[in-house]
């Protein structure tokens, strides 16, 4: 299928390792220009991806950044807010700090970068913004910390995507399951507790094994194409089943 990406300008945060590079190398794949953003940049990196370094945790340097990758690969036509992590323990135990943390990492900075890529978007009268959430911000699971931001995230998605819709613009989530990746926390964990984590796979997934970053990004890749034209506001699961959900 041509998903007719050639030449369209991609800007993805969090995207030199796991999900958010799997990401980048699809679109690249397909012919598309690529940026990414992360806190450093790794090394023997694929030159036909440009790294911007910054915290996209901080407003100042995600403005920062966005002008750096706008002037490397010029107006973007498709952002993917990939960046996100999990910390904190229970709600109880978790100082206010880290939910002010996680809500800047998981949720501002998609804000930010969604309303700073608008402009571009509007005076073309299209373009794609993909949220990774996850199906814990769609149901019980995880910390409360990650659960609270990622939910939030996806009310973010459908209220954008409204307010935009009828100006070419395409705003949805995708809500992956449970990936396993070198230098991800389930890679961490199963080499901690080989039992314990196929007990969960076994237990917690319908499909009986882990989902790839390669997966997730076959289904981006679809999401910002024109294929997927009628698709706005949504929340897509990638999770082999995993979700508790029948909706």
């Amino acid at each position: 299928m041509n998903l007719e990406l050639k030449r369209k300008n991609v800007f993805v945060t969090g995207g030199t390792k796991g999900i958010g590079r799997a990401i980048a190398e699809a679109f690249v794949q397909e012919g598309a220009k690529v940026a990414v953003c992360a806190r450093t940049k790794p090394e023997h990196w694929p030159q036909e991806i440009a790294v911007v370094t910054g915290d996209v945790t901080n407003a100042y340097e995600r403005e920062r950044i966005f002008a750096d990758v706008t002037a490397i690969i010029g107006p973007i036509d498709i952002l993917i807010n990939n960046a996100g992590g999990s910390n904190g323990e229970s709600i109880e135990k978790t100082d206010m700090e880290e939910f002010y943390e996680a809500f800047e990492l998981n949720y501002f900075s998609a804000v930010h970068f969604s309303k700073l890529v608008l402009p571009a978007m509007k005076s073309s009268q299209e373009g794609a913004i993909i949220h990774i959430s996850s199906i814990f911000g769609r149901e019980a699971g995880g910390k409360a910390t990650y659960n609270n931001a990622k939910a939030a995230l996806i009310s973010f998605t459908k209220a954008l995507a409204d307010e935009v819709a009828s100006e070419g613009i395409r705003v949805n989530s995708l809500a992956p399951g449970s990936i396993l990746h070198p230098t991800g926390n389930w890679q961490r964990r199963l080499d901690e507790n080989p039992e314990k984590i196929q007990a969960f796979i076994d237990n917690e997934i319908p499909s009986g094994r882990f989902g790839t970053p390669e997966e997730v990004a076959n289904v981006v890749v679809f999401l910002a194409s024109s294929k997927a034209s009628w698709v706005k506001g949504t929340s897509l699961q990638v999770d082999g089943g995993q979700s508790k959900a029948n909706f």
